[in-house]
């Protein structure tokens, strides 16, 4: 009986950490030197600018909205500067997050003292890579994502961007749909949330067409994930209806 007690006792924890959905952890990234400098830079910037309009959430595909590159695929700075700059936005993007370093951010005051009009969040691609999270994970990530930055700008409506498609693996794309046809539910009536699939700016003939991004292009090339800046110009084009809803007029 002991034995059988002992057993259970170290059965037990074990159970307990499998229960933890770590896609809805605080899981910092600070032991990497870049993302520990991004990240005081972007606590600066939030002090810098406390009338920002706009405020986007996100990885690197958020973060290559301040890229400049010297190719037309690759130079996504004016875009920015023509849909966002006129709003004093915020690009709190960060390369590899996954939900839980962004559930990390907010619970350690990404956007403390900012009262902005619309918070976009593009969070999830990275949940279905390494960490290999799978919709019953990564919804509710979102979700908690989504929860916080509620209460932390209780002011923001948030517009919340579907997991954007890409060209990685049949098993990717699955829980990319997924999840967003989730979201899409989960949202349908929400007053403070509006939530939005770019999927269709993606296809040709009803196919996710490589020519709409980035990774192609880098040496050696990727599997495609990042949408090229022409293809991020289309994106904003298609939320500047949301964006002028919620956030007005940019500044002339």
């Amino acid at each position: 009986m002991r034995a059988v007690l002992l057993f259970l006792l170290l059965l037990l924890p074990g159970l307990a950490r499998a229960e933890v959905n770590l896609a809805m952890a605080p899981i910092g990234r600070l032991s990497l030197p870049w993302w520990k400098e991004r990240w005081e830079a972007t606590l600066r910037a939030a002090k810098e600018t406390p009338d920002a309009r706009i405020v986007w959430l996100g990885d690197s595909i958020t973060q290559n909205w301040q890229h400049q590159g010297k190719q037309e695929y690759d130079n996504y700075l004016p875009v920015w500067n023509k849909y966002y700059a006129p709003y004093q936005a915020l690009d709190f993007g960060f390369t590899g997050d996954t939900t839980a370093s962004l559930i990390w951010r907010l619970d350690h005051g990404q956007v403390k003292g900012l009262h902005p009009a619309l918070a976009i969040i593009l969070i999830g691609a990275n949940n279905f890579g390494l960490p290999h999270w799978d919709v019953q994970k990564t919804v509710p990530g979102i979700e908690s994502v989504v929860n916080i930055t509620h209460h932390d700008l209780p002011g923001a409506h948030i517009l919340l961007l579907g997991v954007l498609p890409s060209i990685r693996s049949p098993w990717v794309s699955e829980q990319t749909a997924l999840t967003n046809k989730a979201l899409a539910s989960i949202y349908a009536k929400s007053p403070d949330v509006t939530f939005v699939n770019l999927k269709a700016l993606f296809l040709t003939n009803g196919q996710v067409n490589p020519a709409y991004f980035l990774d192609p292009h880098l040496h050696p090339p990727a599997p495609p994930l990042h949408p090229s800046a022409p293809t991020m110009a289309r994106m904003a084009q298609a939320l500047e209806p949301y964006v002028e809803k919620y956030a007005g007029p940019p500044a002339p």
